[in-house]
């Protein structure tokens, strides 16, 4: 199948012209509460994020929507938190990127923690790519892609997205 790039590009400067404005409205939401993942071993997820990731276990309880199941939290910043549900007794197999899903999770890090962590990954053996000098992409121990970005918050490589 052949990619007709020319046509991509006027579609995006479309969507550009007819939804973006300088003059926007505010948005009716006051920011993300929390992602949800699944996690197959809390323990395991819990010195992943806590440990080497460096972001804070706020709070674990019984997920109220299944009965021995652990809903528990991590502070990424900024007000906003990381979830994650364990759902014992059901085979949900591996991660699996599908159409619809998730693709990654981008979390912005100040420069200096962005080199800590790049080699605190080294040290704990996580395969990772950097790309654009900016961004590392990892995947978490169940699989879901993560990147810790070094651009601030509302940026994307230079480019005001905010």
């Amino acid at each position: 199948m052949e990619i007709d790039y020319a046509a991509i590009e006027a579609e995006r400067v479309s969507i550009r012209e007819r939804y973006i404005s300088e003059n926007r409205p505010p948005s009716s939401a006051r920011g993300l509460h929390h992602f949800a993942l699944i996690s197959s071993d809390v323990e395991r997820t819990i010195r992943f994020y806590h440990d080497l990731l460096e972001f804070p276990l706020t709070e674990i309880f019984e997920n109220r929507d299944y009965k021995g199941s652990n809903h528990f939290f991590f502070d990424i910043g900024n007000g906003n938190l990381l979830a994650f549900f364990d759902l014992p007794g059901l085979d949900l197999g591996p991660y699996q990127e599908v159409l619809g899903g998730l693709h990654h999770i981008a979390i912005s890090v100040e420069r200096p923690t962005w080199e800590r962590l790049r080699g605190k990954l080294d040290a704990a053996g996580v395969p990772y790519q950097v790309e654009s000098g900016a961004s590392i992409y990892f995947l978490d121990p169940d699989g879901a892609r993560l990147e810790l970005l070094a651009d601030p918050l509302g940026e994307m490589y230079g480019t005001r997205v905010m």
